[in-house]
């Protein structure tokens, strides 16, 4: 399952004027800890600033992200649905928490109603939102693999090395 932060950074840009403005952005990153998080951030976020910083990274709540080719502002819904608990038998309320990316409040409703058309249980989204989120990065591996150094070798093929120069 997803690990989702919010990433503030923060950076000076000269207007049209000639004047420092502050910018602040807001990205959603995937990652597995507040480290990786802001590592991923530096990593990815080209501003043309050389110096901006991260400002705040926050745990971001999500059951699901529905990201579509065409969409450029993100909206976060509520969906609610209902389970009944096997032991009891009582109704329970499950409250969850979508991202999605849509050109209006409209069309961002029609996507999530789209993307959870073969979800079993009756659910109603309650709210949507429009986030100050910019753009998404959720995890890839081949972005995280590092390569491994041309003088390492397998600790595999090591042990076995060591074990055949004993008996010898």
């Amino acid at each position: 399952m997803a690990s989702w932060y919010l990433g503030k950074i923060r950076y000076q840009k000269e207007d049209e004027a000639g004047s420092l403005k502050t910018i602040n952005e807001v990205y959603l990153v995937d990652a597995v800890s507040y480290t990786e998080s802001e590592a991923r951030l530096y990593k990815q976020i080209v501003t043309g600033a050389s110096d901006f910083s991260v400002s705040s990274i926050t745990k971001f709540r999500l059951a699901d992200l529905f990201a579509y080719e065409e969409g450029e502002q993100w909206f976060k819904a509520k969906v609610i649905y209902f389970s009944v608990d096997e032991k009891s038998g009582k109704e329970k309320k499950i409250v969850n928490y979508m991202l999605v990316n849509a050109e209006g409040i409209q069309q961002a409703l029609d996507r999530i109603n789209e993307s959870m058309r073969n979800f079993l249980i009756p659910y109603e989204t309650t709210d949507i939102t429009l986030t100050p989120i910019l753009d998404v990065f959720p995890y890839t591996a081949e972005e995280e693999e590092p390569a491994i150094p041309a003088n390492m070798r397998p600790l595999s093929e090591v042990m076995t090395e060591r074990s055949e120069a004993e008996s010898a």
